[in-house]
């Protein structure tokens, strides 16, 4: 019974990891490295991250500078970038690669914030199912005999209290997001 707590709690610590990254990549008109983490660039046939072939840093609050190490890259660097959904033209002098991030409509801002909350709806449902499983493996525990009635209540009882701890944090994570994109 105790495994299937710790592999409840496992997989749910594993849901929450993912929304934070998700989160990470979301710009909220001000310049992010993480924003950068999903783009991934041809170099010498395999796509690498960024941040493995360059330097990257926040100069101003809405610009970030990307210093390739590997100078022949820079243009293959460029070329992710405006093919990524970021929505931003790197400006490039040839051996650093600038980001300029513009601030952010308020329409836009809404928009962003929709996409929050499915994202945290989303990562709320993967955290139901995980208790659903659970409670499967627990009834068929009882099944077979290895835990009474009275065991069952309990872990079922526990397993709700697990699912409600990390419902609320996701709810937490999402309205601190929600606040850094409605900020102007």
């Amino acid at each position: 019974m105790k495994q299937v707590f710790e592999n409840a709690d496992k997989k749910m610590n594993k849901t929450i990891n993912a929304l934070t990254s998700e989160f990470a990549g979301i710009r909220a008109g001000r310049a992010n490295p993480a924003v950068l983490d999903k783009i991934m660039v041809d170099y010498y046939g395999s796509p690498t991250a960024i941040n493995q072939l360059a330097a990257i840093s926040v100069t101003e609050a809405r610009t970030l500078t990307i210093s390739p190490w590997d100078q022949s890259v820079v243009h293959a660097v460029e070329k992710a970038i405006q093919s990524s959904d970021l929505g931003i033209n790197p400006q490039t002098d040839g051996k650093v690669i600038r980001l300029i991030f513009p601030p952010l409509t308020e329409d836009r801002r809404r928009d962003i914030v929709k996409d929050i909350k499915k994202m945290e709806e989303e990562a709320k449902v993967a955290i139901r199912s995980i208790r659903r499983d659970s409670m499967d493996k627990l009834k068929a525990l009882k099944k077979n005999g290895e835990i009474t009635e009275d065991d069952l209540k309990d872990a079922e009882k526990k397993m709700q209290n697990q699912t409600d701890k990390f419902i609320k944090e996701i709810e937490s994570i999402s309205q601190v997001k929600e606040k850094e994109i409605m900020e102007i």
